[in-house]
């Protein structure tokens, strides 16, 4: 089954069709900026990567990065996938993408405490930004990221609202957390902050961020996070595709339901709605 893809800041894991779902786990990963890859697992076959990145109709510069590998741990393999959509400048989305993995797999306890580790490694990853702010810039990042683990397990993790999404049996699921300033806003303001809520507008940290999470924003930060939340779940013969993205892909193609679901006919056919306008891998 031949497929394309393209998309603003998207991974997506797919089976090659219903009638393999016992035998060929795909993934792609998108983003915004102007690229395309693809790869596989040494250790099956059956499971591939790719991804093709696209700027959107926005006319601010790219400002998005992604992660999309597979690398040998011990005895052990791991699929890297990443999206980091940087906002006010690119250079720490930009420092995400090379420092971010690294950090979390330089935790001691990551696989004991793979969860806590990644956590702390958000925060420490975090930490360094800030601490480069003269050089790196006043800007910031959402981040989603995915390890797939042996093709078994999967661990998603994110600050902002760039999403992960997983599909079993034509049911999509959100895996992620969207990090909104309405959603947290107790927590901003406990922290001295307020959120914005003008007409025609999106709701704003400070009247500046839409986002209540991200790295970096050094002039926020005292009212912000970049507390990760983490998932894990296994991966079986019932799953077709996981999906990576920022705002801008489900912003057009899908609307979640208030369970975290989405609509079979949304949520699972952003696939091939991507797949059609884009570059084959």
């Amino acid at each position: 089954m031949s497929r394309k893809v393209v998309g603003k800041n998207a991974f997506i894991s797919k089976h090659a069709g219903a009638e393999m779902l016992n035998s060929h786990l795909k993934a792609g990963l998108f983003s915004s900026g102007a690229d395309t890859g693809k790869g596989k697992s040494k250790m099956s076959k059956h499971i591939t990567h790719g991804f093709h990145c696209m700027k959107g109709k926005s006319n601010h510069d790219m400002e998005d990065y992604v992660v999309s590998e597979f690398k040998k741990k011990d005895d052990s393999e791991l699929g890297l996938f990443a999206i980091f959509d940087g906002h006010l400048g690119h250079d720490v989305a930009k420092y995400l993408q090379v420092h971010l993995f690294d950090n979390i797999l330089k935790e001691h306890d990551f696989w004991t405490e793979m969860e806590d580790a990644i956590r702390r490694a958000y925060h420490s990853t975090d930490a360094e930004i800030l601490d480069k702010a003269r050089l790196l810039g006043r800007g910031g990042s959402t981040a989603v990221t995915a390890i797939l683990i042996n093709g078994q397990k999967l661990v998603v993790a994110n600050v902002g609202d760039s999403r992960a999404v997983i599909c079993k049996n034509g049911v999509a699921e959100q895996l992620s957390v969207d990090h909104e300033p309405s959603k947290e806003k107790r927590m901003i303001e406990s922290r001295g902050g307020f959120v914005s809520n003008l007409p025609g507008d999106v709701p704003r940290v400070d009247g500046q961020l839409a986002v209540a999470r991200a790295f970096g924003d050094k002039s926020l930060k005292l009212h912000l996070s970049s507390e990760p939340d983490v998932t894990a779940v296994p991966i079986g013969d019932d799953v077709e595709f996981i999906i990576l993205a920022s705002d801008g892909i489900w912003k057009v193609n899908v609307k979640p339901r208030s369970s975290g679901h989405y609509q079979k006919h949304k949520g699972c056919s952003i696939s091939s709605k991507a797949l059609d306008r884009g570059s084959s891998f």
